[in-house]
């Protein structure tokens, strides 16, 4: 790819995120609208394939739609253990089997985007792959806790137990 052609793909990418970003948060709001429920942090044990188990945390925005069990949840997770790092960005959506406010089991699944390290093993870079969890929410004053398992299939699969806080904005 000749350095014109490079140039002009990176600006025609941050073009393209620069004109998403105003049309997705500046959608219309209404009673069947997805709007920001939460704010959540997360931490849990992580078992990545071909690395030891390690310390993840994470962070991730809450919507969801006003009367509905579905929620989607962008968020963001990192892990390092023996020279591999691993930042992911996932888009996860989620139905909770009781309305909102009361103890409940879920279900998800989404898309994850891995960056690896360089200094990793067995070819680092960059991977997508699906993520899929489940687990339960026990709601609090201002919040809601939640225990999950969390499985992400990619080039280097791996497994992990969270936990976290959904923080209530607004409420």
């Amino acid at each position: 790819m000749c350095r014109f052609q490079k140039y002009f793909s990176q600006r025609a990418a941050l073009l393209a995120v620069a004109l998403l970003i105003p049309l997705l948060l500046g959608s219309p709001t209404n009673a069947a609208a997805f709007a920001l429920y939460g704010m959540d942090a997360k931490v849990g044990v992580i078992d990545p394939e071909g690395v030891d188990g390690t310390l993840a945390v994470g962070a991730g925005l809450n919507f969801q739609q006003a009367g509905s069990h579905v929620h989607l949840m962008p968020n963001a997770m990192f892990w390092s253990q023996n020279g591999l790092s691993d930042a992911n960005t996932n888009f996860d959506a989620s139905y909770h089997f009781e309305p909102s406010g009361s103890v409940s089991p879920y279900l998800g699944a989404g898309l994850g985007m891995h960056f690896y390290s360089s200094d990793g093993p067995r070819d680092p870079g960059t991977d997508i792959g699906p993520n899929i969890f489940g687990g339960v929410t026990l709601p609090m004053s201002g919040a809601s806790l939640y225990f999950e398992g969390r499985a992400a299939m990619a080039d280097r699969s791996e497994f992990g137990l969270i936990t976290g806080a959904t923080f209530y904005l607004g409420r």
